[in-house]
């Protein structure tokens, strides 16, 4: 009996030293995530100073997930179009810049990578800028220049609508032969040499299959890959291929996987389907009432959100993307992209950003070094930030 009453003891001892390793390794390393919606509940009025109720981050929390980088998204959709997409940047920069300015003891706005050093040796979080979508320069190289002396540290190419010199993942597949080109216009080539040149990322999450492999011949400088995951795990248009996949690496770039259930298991949209199918008559009288579709369909889903709980897949499934890429290529290009606050549906064990620590775990438990745990968390996108920041 006191054998057994040893035994017992050191099994809850070492669990809970394990328990506290994970999570000191995790705050310990330099975690970047480089794409977060937020600003869009900022923009309704809430403040991200303090503890929030909704979504899945503000300052506090961002800080208590080990967040020590963090890009937050500028996003309209396509419905914005010229003479207001861009002034929608803007205003979405300058809300960031208030909330920075609110709470200037907890975040800092990072405008070179000497500057990012140096506010993560202040123990601050570093706040940077990703523009999500090129339809927000609205084909003007003047107003690509004039987002990036705003502190733009990334634009995404496209979002799931095409400007007149990109397509999209969306229309590409979509639309297909109806598409009056595919991939970058003369003009696609010049945003992405004038990118390089002023020291922005080119992101390509979002981007049709053509409009990848354009970019990425073109582009002297390494790529980021925001928020998206991978396609041989989960077959979405919004994922990359394998030979995607290997192209980033051969480019130094890095791949930040997307958090959204519907992007890291294909059985969780066929459960929505069906939960969607079984309140039809809800879903219908929703769209009645609003004719505009993502406002509809952002409704539908908070309205639907506790059954879609049921629906979430586990964190492990995750983290199998992590590990399919490490796998592939290495842990050299492979990072965190959430989309926290842009997204309906999380995995299980990870309800917001304070959870983030978990994936430190899963990742230990499955035999990964501490070393290629940091570059995982943040060093990777770290690489990739200073070979392109001035």
């Amino acid at each position: 009996m006191k054998l057994l009453q040893l035994l017992f003891t050191l099994l809850i001892s070492s669990s809970l030293v394990y328990s506290t390793d994970y999570k000191k390794l995790h705050h310990q390393s330099i975690v970047v995530d480089t794409h977060n919606d937020v600003l869009l509940r900022a923009l309704k009025g809430e403040d991200l100073s303090v503890r929030t109720t909704d979504g899945h981050s503000d300052i506090v929390r961002l800080k208590e997930g080990g967040i020590d980088v963090q890009i937050f998204s500028v996003w309209c959709s396509g419905d914005f179009g010229k003479g207001r997409a861009f002034n929608r940047a803007i205003e979405m920069i300058d809300t960031l810049n208030a909330i920075v300015n609110r709470s200037s003891d907890k975040i800092v706005l990072a405008k070179t990578f000497k500057g990012i050093e140096k506010i993560i040796k202040q123990r601050k979080m570093v706040a940077l800028i990703g523009v999500e979508g090129g339809h927000m320069i609205e084909d003007s190289l003047f107003y690509l220049d004039s987002l990036a002396k705003r502190g733009m540290n990334y634009l995404t190419l496209t979002w799931n609508n095409s400007p007149l010199w990109a397509t999209s993942a969306a229309d590409e597949t979509d639309k297909k032969n109806s598409l009056p080109f595919k991939g970058l216009t003369e003009f696609g080539k010049h945003v992405v040499q004038r990118l390089n040149t002023l020291g922005v990322m080119v992101d390509l999450s979002h981007v049709g299959e053509q409009t990848f492999w354009d970019a990425i011949s073109i582009t002297k400088k390494p790529v980021i890959v925001s928020h998206s995951s991978v396609y041989a795990i989960c077959p979405s248009r919004r994922n990359l291929k394998d030979d995607q996949i290997k192209a980033v690496a051969k480019n130094k770039g890095v791949i930040c996987i997307n958090f959204y259930s519907g992007f890291i298991d294909s059985n969780y949209s066929a459960r929505v389907r069906e939960i969607k199918k079984t309140n039809a008559q809800l879903v219908d009288s929703i769209k009645q009432m609003n004719p505009n579709e993502w406002e509809v369909e952002g409704l539908i889903d908070s309205v639907l959100a506790p059954q879609y709980r049921e629906a979430r897949p586990p964190l492990s499934k995750l983290v199998d993307h992590i590990d399919y890429i490490a796998k592939l290529v290495g842990p050299e290009y492979v990072g965190i992209g959430s989309d926290f606050d842009g997204v309906e549906s999380l995995p299980q064990d990870m309800d917001d950003v304070t959870f983030l620590p978990n994936i430190t775990r899963e990742l230990l438990n499955r035999g990964y070094k501490e070393n290629d745990i940091r570059k995982i968390l943040g060093e990777n996108v770290m690489r990739v930030l200073k070979a392109n920041m001035k």
